[in-house]
């Protein structure tokens, strides 16, 4: 069901797409659970669940016109994805330096943070794909891309700080 009324097919790209999103915002639910209560960037991913809300509500809104434009709900973009490259910035800086690929591992809340990212970088497929049939608001696909690799960042800064090594990746 669309946010509004319609209704669409379980298994249309906008249901997959929105979907994809409400289960990633699930899975930072359950990364925080997963790390101590007072983490420094607890309140990040707290704001970070509320624009998927955001974006997953506009995603439900239908394709263009003046209903969906009515219906954004994911607004002032610039700031919010320059947050999260301020974020990837400093976070990455306090990680090891990265010498090779790395398996996705770790502590709990690093694992899931992984864990986080590949469901996120599925829902930026879904909007994609999505985006092919129908308008969707392209700052929400560079938020997506964006958040992504926050959340491989924020993986390593947990297991580092958690003294987990990081597995690395070994050809055959």
């Amino acid at each position: 069901m669309l946010f509004g009324g319609g209704r669409l097919p379980k298994g249309h790209p906008r249901v997959e797409a929105y979907g994809t999103v409400d289960e990633l915002n699930s899975t930072l639910g359950v990364a925080l659970s997963f790390l101590p209560s007072r983490n420094v960037f607890a309140k990040a991913i707290s704001g970070v669940q509320n624009e998927l809300f955001n974006i997953g509500s506009e995603l439900a809104s239908g394709g263009g016109g003046k209903a969906a434009d009515k219906a954004r709900l994911f607004i002032d973009a610039e700031a919010k994805i320059a947050s999260l490259e301020a974020l990837i910035d400093e976070y990455d800086a306090k990680a090891p330096p990265l010498r090779t690929f790395i398996l996705p591992s770790g502590s709990q809340g690093g694992a899931m943070l992984h864990l986080c990212r590949t469901v996120c970088r599925r829902a930026e497929r879904q909007v994609v794909r999505l985006s092919h049939e129908e308008h969707v608001n392209p700052d929400i696909l560079r938020y997506l891309n964006r958040l992504s690799d926050l959340l491989f960042v924020l993986a390593r800064y947990v297991n580092k700080a958690a003294g987990k090594p990081e597995t690395e990746w070994r050809k055959g």
